[in-house]
């Protein structure tokens, strides 16, 4: 009978996501294939540092025991199959049990997301995201250069989340663009029994929740070493809040903290949180974020600086 990947959480996540690869990447940049294929083999028994995402993968990892696989993890890569051995022997080294990958040679990566049913695509590649969003799967490009996750929280997974555009349709961001603050907090109070259409994350916190869920039902030992904490972060402010609070009671979807920053940097905020990764669809937030720990710009929505693409 062939393995399935039901019920469980899946993430994507390319090379240079979970591991630091900016160095071999320049010589990519500089050179060819045939020279970063080269190095890659060349540094096969040298373990790379762990990338943005390495500890977002490392706490997901940690919700599985043998008898119950809660989260699968995917590298999902344009390296060559040659240069995912590092890959490979660099997981191994650093305790991550990552058994599926998918190396494409520069091909377009994104395709492979449907038969994983993944929840999460993360990448370095622009247009690797663009494209996986465009086709309905949560991904973020990886700010490479932010700071490392905070250690003081080795049994607690922390996940935030922007609003519009992330969580949420960016039907309300449009209406801000457009007319400006009054006509969007005019526009907010309106509808704030209304439930705002979904995001692109949406299904990536469905996903959480389920996890959360299934913690509160299996009260093992296991369980109550890794937990789950989530947090919205928006530049949202009074009045317009109640219609976000509303729409994901609508959804039977919990969030531990929020955060209605009324147009505030998210910066000092979220290195309060201390999050695992947070995700953001504009650049200036992800800028003032990845100051205080992971981060990944969803490139989608009207503010996100992605143009939008005909058809």
């Amino acid at each position: 009978m062939p393995h399935s990947l039901a019920n469980q959480l899946v993430v994507a996540v390319s090379s240079r996501a979970l591991f630091n690869f900016e160095e071999e990447n320049q010589v990519f940049e500089e050179a060819d294939d045939a020279a970063y294929m080269a190095l890659q083999w060349d540094r096969l028994q040298t373990p790379a540092a762990p990338g943005v995402a390495y500890g977002l993968v490392k706490k997901l990892l940690a919700f599985n025991t043998p008898e119950d696989p809660r989260v699968e993890v995917v590298v999902l890569s344009r390296n060559d199959p040659v240069s995912g051995l590092r890959v490979y022997h660099s997981a191994q080294h650093h305790g991550l049990n990552i058994e599926r990958g998918v190396f494409t040679r520069g091909a377009t990566p994104y395709r492979y997301l449907k038969p994983l049913a993944a929840h999460l695509f993360l990448s370095a590649s622009a247009s690797d995201v663009e494209a996986a969003l465009q086709a309905g799967f949560p991904a973020a490009q990886v700010w490479v250069k932010a700071q490392q996750a905070s250690s003081r929280y080795p049994n607690e997974l922390r996940i935030a989340f922007d609003g519009d555009a992330v969580l949420f349709s960016d039907e309300a961001e449009q209406i801000y663009q457009a007319d400006g603050l009054e006509a969007f907090v005019s526009h907010e109070r309106a509808r704030a029994q209304q439930p705002l259409p979904p995001g692109p994350f949406k299904p990536l916190l469905q996903a959480l929740q389920g996890l959360r869920q299934l913690q509160t039902l299996q009260h093992t030992a296991r369980d109550a070493g890794m937990r789950l904490r989530t947090a919205l972060v928006t530049a949202r402010s009074a009045p317009a809040h109640e219609r976000a609070i509303r729409t994901l009671r609508s959804w039977q979807i919990d969030i531990d903290e929020a955060m209605f920053l009324g147009g505030l940097e998210k910066g000092p905020f979220l290195a309060e949180f201390e999050a695992d990764f947070f995700f953001d669809d504009q650049t200036r937030h992800c800028e003032s974020a990845a100051q205080a720990g992971p981060t990944g710009h969803v490139r989608s929505g009207i503010a996100s600086g992605v143009k939008p693409t005909a058809g």
